[in-house]
Order: C-alpha cells, then sequence, then structure tokens
C-alpha cells in the first residue's frame, strides 16, 4: 500500500463526461466532493493524522455506481476528519445501513436528525447518498445552518461511500425523478367505508358517518371521508356508470360531497380501473387491449383491458370520469385494481405492446398521468393495491400490501415513507386486540391513517381514544434509507414479470413481522426527545443506544397510554409488561435536566410534539404554550427533582381542573371552553 504524506498530495477524482459521478479532490489536508457543479462535502483531517494513505475506487454496477473513498493511518492510531454536508430543505441525515446485532427498529424523525444511530445524508432533490462506514470508526452528524450538517468521523480507518442516483439505481425505483414532484406533506386521516359497509354502503351511511365523525374525530385532525366500493352502477364500464350511481344514493355524487363539506370534511372516492361491460367492450373494441383473436382481452379482477397506449382510450373512458368526479367536488381519489391491470392486463398481454412498438408501462402510466391531470394537484391520488413501482412520481400515496393493516409493510418499505410517496398500510378497524396497536404503529410511521368502523362504534366505544390520540399524523422523513425488513423492496422488479394479481405477491407486504419497535424522533425548537412504539414483548431488554440516544446520559421514560412513570434510565431500558388494554406501549424518553421538566401530555401519541408550541425554564418557572381542543380534559404530566414544589400554577383561556403528585410526577388537568392556544405556567419555590 503507498503511503502518502498529506500536505504534499493533491488528487482529483473524477470522470470527465460523466454527470452522475462526483467530483473528489484532496488537497494537503482537505477533501471536497462536488457533485453536479455543487460542493456537497468539504473536510479537514487533524494533524496527527499523518502519514496516511488514500485510496478511490468508482464503479458501476448493474447501472448502480459506487464512488469508495477509503483513509487509513499505516500505525492504526486514530485521527479525525471534521466537516460539512450542504444539502436544502429536503436534505436528511439517517443510517445508510442497519448496525450488526442492533435492535430492528423502523426509524422516523420529526425536524433535524440529532440521532447517533446516523451514518449518512441522504439529498432528495438531487437523489445521493453520502455515508460513512461503521465498523472501523464513529460518526457524528449533527444539524447545522441553511440545511448543512456537521460531521465529525473519528478512528484508524474511514470508508466514505456516495451512491448518486440512489432510489432509482441502487434500489430499483426507476421512475424516482424527485426534482420533478414532492411528496404530499399535509396529514392524510380519514374514514374510508369498504370495511365498515363493503359494497352494501348507502348514501344514508355515508351522511351519518359524516355526523358522526364530524363532532367525534375531526376536532382531533381527522379530514377525509372516503367512499368506498359500493356507489357505481354494475357492470362497470363507461364513464356513466361512474358518475350516477345507483339507486342507493338517490341525492347523487354531487349533492353528497357537498354534504361532507358542510361536515367540515373533505370528501373522497374510490373508483377502479376494471371493465367489465362485455357488449359495450365489444362495441368499442378499439379501445382495448387485443387478445391474439383480435378480440377484446379479458383478464381475471380487471375484465376487459384498456389499453393506455390509446389516446382515444385515454379520452374517452378515462378522462371524462375524472373530470366529472372532480367537478362535482370529490378531493381525495382511491384508484384500485392497478395491480390487476398491470398483471392480468399489459403484462399477459406483452406481445400486443410489443407490437405496437409501445412499452407497456408506459401505457400504464399513462392511465395514472390523466387521472392525475383531472383531478389535479391539489388533490390526492392514492394507487391500490400492492406496490406499485411504476406509478412512483404520479400518485401520492400506495397501498403497499393486501387488503387488511400490515405491520409487516411499514417495516418493509419504510425508506419509502414520504420520500417516494406516503405509504399506506390500509385501513384501521378499531377492535379490541388491534385499536391501539394498529394507531400507534400508523401515527408514529407517519403514514396515511384511515379508520374503517361503523359510525355506531364511534358514539359508543372507548377504543374511539386510540384514534383521537393518534391523529393527525406528523409529516416525518425515514431515519433509514434501507428497509428494516428488505425481503419484499428487494424484489421489487418482479412487478414487471408478474400475471397475477390473486394475493400477495413476493415483492408486496407481508403478513409476518420482524418487528414489533417504531421510534419517531422528535425534533422541536425548544427541545428533542424520542417517542418508542412497542407492538409486542419479543424485545424485553432496549440499549439506549439502539434508540440514536446516548448511553452516557440519563433519561426519563414515561407510557404515554396507562400514563405511567417508568423512572430514570441509563444505558439500558427494561420495558414493564404490555398492558392487555392497550396491546401495545408509547414510551416518551426525555433527558433528564436539574429542574422541573414536561414529560408527556395526554392530547398526541407524540407525547407534545403536535400541540405544544413553547416550553421554557428561567426563574424557576417552567412556562408553555399548548393549542387545546374545546370542552377537553388537556394534562400535563411534570417531572419535578426533589428540591423543587410548585407554589402557584397560573394558565389563561383554561381553568385548572385538577392538580395531583403521583411520585416525582405531578399531574395537572386543565379545560378551555373555547380551544386553541392556552398559555400556563408554573413557579417553583
Amino acid at each position: 500500500m503507498k503511503r502518502l504524506i498529506a500536505y504534499f498530495f493533491f488528487l482529483i477524482i473524477s470522470l470527465t463526461g460523466v454527470s452522475q459521478h462526483a467530483v473528489i479532490a484532496f488537497s494537503n489536508n482537505s477533501i471536497r466532493i462536488t457533485y453536479q457543479n455543487q460542493l456537497i462535502f468539504s473536510g479537514t483531517l487533524t494533524a496527527q493524522s499523518k502519514p496516511y494513505a488514500v485510496h478511490q475506487q468508482t464503479q458501476t454496477i448493474n447501472n448502480a455506481t459506487y464512488q469508495v473513498i477509503t483513509i487509513t493511518t499505516g500505525n492504526f492510531k486514530s485521527f479525525e476528519l471534521n466537516g460539512k454536508i450542504n444539502g436544502n430543505e429536503e436534505t436528511i441525515a439517517c443510517e445508510s445501513e442497519p448496525q450488526d446485532n442492533g435492535l430492528k427498529i423502523v426509524r422516523q424523525v420529526y425536524g433535524k436528525s440529532f440521532s447517533l444511530l446516523n451514518n449518512a445524508v441522504y439529498n432528495r432533490t438531487n437523489d445521493w447518498l453520502l455515508s460513512v462506514d461503521k465498523n472501523s470508526c464513529k460518526t457524528k452528524i449533527t444539524p447545522s445552518e441553511n440545511n448543512s450538517y456537521d460531521i465529525t468521523i473519528t478512528g484508524w480507518e474511514m470508508v466514505i461511500r456516495f451512491r448518486p442516483d440512489y432510489y432509482p439505481q441502487h434500489r430499483g425505483l426507476h421512475y424516482f425523478h424527485p426534482s420533478q414532484y414532492t411528496v404530499w406533506k399535509k396529514p392524510v386521516v380519514g374514514w374510508c367505508s369498504w370495511f365498515a359497509y363493503f359494497d352494501n354502503i348507502t348514501e344514508a351511511d355515508v351522511k351519518k358517518t359524516a355526523d358522526v365523525i364530524s363532532q367525534k374525530l375531526k376536532p382531533y385532525g381527522l379530514n377525509y371521508l372516503q367512499i368506498d366500493d359500493g356507489y357505481q352502477q354494475l357492470p362497470i364500464g363507461m364513464p356513466d356508470t361512474w358518475l350516477h350511481p345507483n339507486q342507493k344514493f338517490p341525492s347523487g355524487l354531487q349533492q353528497l360531497a357537498t354534504y361532507i363539506k358542510q361536515k367540515g370534511l373533505t370528501p373522497g372516492i374510490w373508483t377502479n380501473v376494471s371493465f367489465a361491460d362485455s357488449a359495450a367492450a365489444y362495441q368499442h373494441k378499439e379501445m382495448f387491449v387485443q387478445n391474439n383473436l383480435k378480440q377484446p382481452a379479458y383478464g381475471n379482477w380487471v375484465g376487459y383491458v384498456m389499453d393506455g397506449s390509446n389516446p382515444s382510450t385515454i379520452n374517452k373512458l378515462f378522462t371524462p370520469v375524472y373530470k366529472g368526479l372532480k367537478d362535482d367536488g370529490w378531493q381525495y381519489f382511491k384508484l384500485d385494481a392497478l395491480r390487476h391491470l398491470k398483471y392480468e392486463g399489459y403484462n399477459s398481454y406483452k406481445d400486443f405492446f410489443s407490437q405496437k412498438k409501445t412499452d407497456r408501462n408506459e401505457a400504464f402510466r399513462n392511465v395514472a398521468k390523466e387521472v392525475r391531470k383531472q383531478i389535479g394537484k391539489e388533490n390526492f391520488l392514492l394507487a391500490c393495491w400492492g406496490i406499485r413501482p411504476e406509478l412512483v412520481g404520479i400518485a401520492d400515496g400506495c397501498r403497499i400490501g393486501n387488503d387488511g393493516y400490515s405491520y409487516a409493510g411499514l417495516a418493509q418499505f419504510n425508506s419509502y415513507n414520504n420520500i417516494i410517496w406516503r405509504n399506506d398500510p390500509d385501513h384501521i378497524v378499531l377492535s379490541d386486540k388491534e385499536a391501539y396497536r394498529s394507531c400507534t404503529a400508523t401515527s408514529l410511521s407517519g403514514s396515511l391513517f384511515m379508520l374503517t368502523d361503523k359510525p355506531e362504534k364511534y358514539e359508543s366505544s372507548t377504543l374511539i381514544e386510540a384514534a383521537q390520540k393518534s391523529i393527525p399524523v406528523l409529516y416525518t422523513q425515514p431515519g433509514q434509507v434501507y428497509d428494516v425488513d428488505p425481503s419484499r423492496s428487494n424484489q421489487i422488479t418482479l412487478a414487471d414479470v408478474e400475471m397475477s394479481g390473486s394475493g400477495p405477491r413476493p415483492f408486496d407486504a407481508s403478513t409476518s413481522t420482524v418487528t414489533g419497535l417504531f421510534s419517531l424522533e422528535i425534533n422541536k425548537p425548544f427541545e428533542n426527545w424520542l417517542v418508542l412504539g412497542r407492538l409486542d414483548e419479543r424485545d424485553k431488554l432496549i440499549p439506549l443506544k439502539d434508540l440514536g440516544l446516548d448511553e452516557n446520559k440519563e433519561y426519563l421514560a414515561f407510557e404515554f397510554w396507562t400514563k405511567t412513570f417508568a423512572g430514570s434510565v441509563k444505558k439500558q431500558f427494561v420495558p414493564a409488561p404490555i398492558d392487555t388494554l392497550y396491546n401495545c406501549q408509547v414510551y416518551c424518553f426525555k433527558e433528564k435536566k436539574d429542574h422541573p421538566q414536561l414529560l408527556a401530555t395526554n392530547r398526541h401519541i407524540t407525547c407534545g410534539a403536535y400541540e405544544i408550541k413553547d416550553i421554557q425554564w428561567n426563574n424557576k418557572t417552567l412556562r408553555g404554550s399548548s393549542e387545546v381542543i374545546a370542552n377537553t380534559n388537556y394534562e400535563l404530566y411534570i417531572y419535578e427533582p426533589a428540591n423543587y414544589i410548585a407554589a402557584k400554577i397560573t394558565c389563561d383561556n383554561a381553568v385548572i381542573l385538577e392538580e395531583e403528585n403521583d411520585g416525582p410526577v405531578k399531574k395537572i388537568t386543565l379545560s378551555s371552553v373555547t380551544g386553541g392556544i392556552i398559555n400556563w405556567s408554573i413557579l417553583y419555590q
């Protein structure tokens, strides 16, 4: 190995004319990485690091480019590299690969991440990943000003990897062009009629549901009401079968959308891409894929296969439906049976497209593009069902698995969520066993949150608390750009050869889970903390380092659902057995301070991240501002060290209903008649 003295060394590594490669330059003790004419990294090695050896390799494997830099010392002595990674508002600190022997945890982040697990920075806009291998050095990445990150690397060997075109080439999502679209950032929280009523849904059912959820769930953050299969005429065929509903909806779709809006909700509607009207298909043969007999091709679940490569098909069969529904006031669109159009349709009849010299994936995308065009970018489009890599950049959300809630999918496609689209684990049924578990996993993972019970449950069951305290869902970003369970996403390219959509495919989300742990790192201007959802008992010992926390610090732990103080934690945490009333746990970890501090509130599963606007400690007073719901008890849980005694509690725009102590934790219950912002303070002596 050739040894090099840093200050005599200058090297520029690039491949002229190949724009996807970075330019890597070494000079004296400094390193600079430039990509697409932008300086993305600059750093300086410590003087003690001399002498060192530098190696670089650029290699393309299966169209994925890897640029690797190694910096080592010959004497195995530790040295340090301090630098800055430049980015924009879509740049996140994250993990590039899982740690060896660590717990499997689905990580999401609200705000800019400070996690000690991070070894990489990902820029979504330009789709590059810059990472440092974990095995021979320690890496600390800290958010800095102007969307940049400070990075410190310490060790005797450093391996730095640059991966351009990360999601298209390294992850197989070839339609991912992030500069052309943004992820839907507003909360998607709603109700869907499917598992509540199936195709027996009526106009009266929809109106009753709107009445109930506008009172019981809208104040907490539910905003969509989506009707599913059951309103359309049968057999499904020409546009009128969608635009003029059956006799169960006598007032028509426009009036129903208006009714939903009058309740303060956003109307959503289901459609699919099947065509069952045989007479119409044979009357308009030219608008359908042809079989070997030159007749309209037919497939299970999709019926007669509409030809997305034919402009006439698009203009006559798709445009009127989605223009009409939008004109009627619908603003959320669930587009179903897409897998069947692709598998039983376009893949099964690929010779038809080959003979036309037409890309069948582009024909498939044409269908979704027209829906997108007609409904507008301002309205939400959900692609359903099963993972749909062909529709990246068109759909706002994607059902990642089969019918039925998918815990596994949240771990199998966690790196897609809020980078590619919003993940949809499917609808939540508030059952005794699953209500709190599914609400917890959905909220902490930043996914689509769609309930699907009959409204009577929301009027009478205490299980509604699981939903009320989990919404709205915060806009989060993944803490990992790998999937916790890669068994499904690693096979994503098989979607192009599949010819049957009957049941989950090897690349769709499965039902078996690899983890019951979901963490959400909260970073607010006034404080940082971590929330951990625990859905089962498989992990009975939780090292703090596996959560990205500093194992040399002391933290306070609080369980949200049971409102239980779990004590102070160092190095590792042993959770209590899961209460069978909830069948899951949500722990909040906050760094212990030497003065009174807020542990959590009862409003939201994030223990205050949603509604708390500010918290300050000064002049022996703990002050906070919270946004509360009218005529609803709002509880503060305050940790009080032994030498602090509360002398006075005040609050504007709310009354203090109760104050009680349980060991070192004070519970203060407030209520506001009008709701909105309240300012509270606790003076200590």
